[in-house]
C-alpha cells in the first residue's frame, strides 16, 4: 500500500488479529525531520500506549498489530523526544502523507491550503 493521509491513519482501529484493542489518537513525529516515530493509542482500559510505527501494518480498515506487547506503556517519554501532530493540525498544516517506511512525504499547509513537499 502507498502513503496514506496522516489524518485518515488516525481514524482506525489499533487491532490484534482482528480484535479491536484501541484506536490511534495521535502520531508522533521525530523533532529533528519529518518521520513517524509512532502512534499514541488509547486502550479499550482506558489508558494510552506507544505503537512503535514500524511494528504496526497499516491495513486498508485498521491498523494490525502481531502482539499486544508492542504497546508499550511509558507514553511520555516517547512525547517528550518528539512532536505531537494534534499540536501541529490546525496551526501549521491540515495533513501529511506518510509512506510506508514512515517517512513524511507531502505536507498539506494551512497557509493558502496548498500542498508543499517535505
Amino acid at each position: 500500500m502507498g502513503s496514506r493521509s496522516a489524518t485518515e491513519l488516525l481514524q482506525l482501529p489499533v487491532q490484534l488479529h482482528g480484535i479491536r484493542l484501541g484506536r490511534p489518537v495521535d502520531l508522533l513525529l521525530d523533532p529533528t525531520e519529518w518521520r513517524a516515530l509512532g502512534f499514541v493509542v488509547l486502550c479499550g482500559d482506558g489508558s494510552s500506549r506507544f505503537l512503535v510505527f514500524a511494528a504496526a501494518d497499516l491495513l486498508e480498515d485498521a491498523i494490525e498489530i502481531q502482539s499486544a506487547l508492542i504497546l508499550l506503556e511509558d507514553v511520555e517519554f516517547y512525547r517528550s523526544r518528539s512532536r505531537s501532530l494534534r499540536a501541529l493540525l490546525g496551526r501549521e498544516m491540515h495533513d501529511l502523507l506518510v509512506a510506508p517506511d514512515g517517512s513524511v512525504e507531502t505536507l498539506v499547509s494551512v497557509e493558502a491550503e496548498r500542498v508543499s513537499t517535505a
